[in-house]
């Protein structure tokens, strides 16, 4: 028996039992993850009381420490911070006082 009729041959015996779809089951799991995948968002607050190169890197550390946080910039001359997050997991409001208990008040822009 050839290889091309080897593999036809347990592809139709697995048919036959029912386990075909087995074959096609990563498929499916890829797919459902592709459409649960959380809708990010992203935010940015105003920092007051940043007045050297470490502060950034304490104000992001303290936001990206909440769960559902993908990423933090910080932009020391623009007193800002860009989150970008899962707001499922975490709010805005979670995000800024994070911030502001380590001793960086946030506030929302546009609020």
């Amino acid at each position: 028996m050839t290889r091309i009729s080897t593999t036809l041959l347990a592809a139709a015996m697995l048919s036959a039992a029912g386990l075909g779809a087995a074959l096609h089951a990563p498929t499916a799991i890829a797919q459902t993850r592709t459409e649960a995948a959380p809708a990010l968002q992203t935010q940015t607050f105003t920092i007051e009381n940043m007045t050297c190169p470490t502060c950034p890197i304490t104000v992001r550390l303290a936001m990206s420490g909440l769960d559902g946080v993908t990423s933090v910039t910080v932009d020391l001359d623009a007193q800002t911070a860009t989150v970008v997050f899962d707001p499922a997991l975490v709010s805005p409001d979670d995000l800024a006082e994070a911030s502001t208990n380590a001793g960086y008040p946030a506030k929302i822009v546009g609020s």
